[in-house]
């Protein structure tokens, strides 16, 4: 049982109409009462412990929108790309993996993190240069992403995949001059990826133990599972029967594997089971805008001419499919990157609802809406869908969406200050493995919407950093219906918070992305301490 704590001496940011409060007291891993500190010692039993903050900032903790936590904690296993810059960088890195990992003839490596964007050829990866990096390995090295990726020669061979092979509706399996380049997107690298071997569930369980820890040390609490397919239900069952978590994790099933999943998850349907529960379903429209696939009302600016990236499903297949979620009273997560896949969703949905009519309410939530627009915002509310922007974005990629869609157009990527003005609810989210999770980032993000150039992209969608706290943080608790028990500090409700070593609301807007993650406190108990 979690130590009664009374904390003093800092600022403790509730995110209630009143900001801040003197004295916090925890007990039984809740927040049991808030005030002065003299009120506090009146109600604290003898044994209380007293934490001076020494001027430092607890606030609620962080809460994450929206992440792959299987596949973050897979990437600890896998080739880092992600700092590589030219393809003999990737060849080296891979051999070296090899090599020093003792991978026998056969077994499948799998490398992540590269972005053609950052490296000195422009391009992907090529079938010839893996298979010279790795004779005798079948290998995929990932794009950043997550929606496409290369494959040797060897992977291909063992995938079954030939010249033969078609596209898959939604999906590009390229090929040149009649020959496989090893390049795949979208729905193609999707069902490709999930031939892959499975890692054992002890190796799996490892993984996760250290996914859960570098959560926490970003502050984190509540984290999800983003597409919860069948090749990891042994997985997730066996994390459960572990008790290994310590962080609540929120599962979101393939929508197209609905029955299997469900029973095979039954016990924690929107229920807690050993910190795990299955929150609702999820689905695809479209892929990346860096990637060029996100699917977009205009064209990309290229070489390409009216070329628009594509979407993954006909109308009538997300429309059953959106049609299921509301009958079953079950909450869905569409991936929407491109105003194209966004008006899809809105569309559908609303007929869904026509067809369902009902005062439940499952939050519906777009998730990314990168290149959601401003002529969509109206239906979005109407809706009471919740978009949960990837506002990360802005750094990480905002000066190839320039040239992608022209410096106009992306200065409208996630409209957060016009979402704002609607009285749309919105969360914040990292997609992680694609980038940390580290929620100091996304409200810096948020709050200077500066590029890696250095350029402003959108000075009007600016948002302050209270609202951009918000949505990392009870907005994010809103979304999960979660919204009485985590998210502030108000009595009652979890003592879930982060200590932080300044107040995100009164450095200078260029500074929080420096502050410090001191500790994190889960239910009571410091899940995270960072060491100095």
């Amino acid at each position: 049982m979690a130590k009664e704590k009374l904390y003093f001496n800092g600022d403790i940011l509730t995110l209630e109409e009143n900001l801040y409060v003197e004295a916090l007291l925890i007990k039984e891993g809740k927040i049991y009462k808030v005030g002065s500190k003299e009120e506090l010692l009146k109600v604290a039993s003898k044994e209380v412990e007293q934490v001076d903050l020494e001027g430092k900032t607890i606030m609620p903790s962080f809460m994450d929108a929206h992440s792959h936590f299987s596949g973050y904690a897979i990437s600890f296993n896998q080739v880092n790309l992600r700092e590589m810059v030219s393809f003999a960088e990737i060849a080296d890195a891979i051999k070296e993996f090899i090599e020093k990992n003792h991978i026998s003839p056969g077994k499948w490596v799998q490398a992540e993190g590269y972005d053609p964007h950052f490296l000195d050829e422009k391009a992907h990866p090529t079938r010839q240069l893996l298979d010279e990096a790795a004779p005798h390995n079948p290998v995929l090295a990932k794009h950043k992403s997550g929606h496409m990726g290369v494959f040797n020669t060897l992977a291909l061979n063992e995938l079954g995949i030939t010249p033969e092979t078609p596209n898959p509706e939604g999906g590009i399996i390229e090929k040149k001059e009649g020959q496989l380049t090893g390049y795949m997107e979208e729905t193609a690298y999707i069902h490709a990826v999930q031939q892959l071997p499975m890692v054992s569930n002890e190796e799996m369980l490892e993984s996760m133990r250290k996914a859960q820890n570098a959560y926490a040390s970003y502050g984190i609490t509540t984290a999800q599972e983003g597409f919860l397919s069948e090749q990891l239900v042994s997985s997730y069952h066996y994390l459960m029967q572990s008790n290994l978590l310590k962080i609540d994790l929120i599962g979101y099933i393939d929508i197209s594997k609905v029955e299997i999943l469900k029973e095979k998850f039954a016990n924690c349907l929107r229920n807690y089971t050993h910190h795990f529960k299955i929150g609702g379903y999820k689905t695809f429209l479209d892929g990346s805008p860096q990637g060029r696939t996100a699917w977009m009302r205009t064209p990309y600016v290229g070489k390409q001419k009216d070329y628009y990236g594509y979407g993954t499903q006909k109308d009538e297949q997300i429309e059953k499919k959106l049609e299921r979620a509301l009958k079953d009273n079950m909450q869905i997560l569409v991936h929407c990157n491109g105003d194209a896949a966004c008006e899809q969703y809105i569309m559908q949905y609303a007929k869904a609802k026509e067809k369902n009519p009902s005062n439940k309410d499952i939050r519906a939530v777009m998730i990314h809406a990168q290149l959601l627009d401003l002529d969509q915002l109206e239906r979005v509310k109407a809706l009471d869908m919740l978009p949960s922007f990837f506002i990360s974005h802005i750094y990480h990629w905002g000066d190839i969406h320039i040239k992608n869609f022209t410096k106009e157009r992306a200065s409208r990527i996630s409209p957060a200050q016009s979402a704002l003005e609607k009285g749309i609810r919105y969360t914040f989210h990292q997609d992680s493995p694609v980038i940390e999770p580290n929620m100091l980032e996304t409200i810096w993000c948020a709050v200077n919407r500066l590029t890696q150039k250095g350029i402003v992209l959108g000075a009007h969608e600016k948002i302050s950093p209270l609202d951009a706290l918000k949505a990392v943080t009870c907005n994010v608790a809103y979304q999960y219906f979660e919204e009485d028990r985590k998210g502030t500090i108000k009595e009652g409700k979890l003592a879930d918070l982060v200590i932080v070593d300044k107040n995100i609301l009164k450095v200078a807007p260029a500074e929080i992305k420096n502050i410090q993650v001191l500790e994190t406190i889960k239910e009571g108990e410091t899940i995270y301490r960072r060491e100095v």
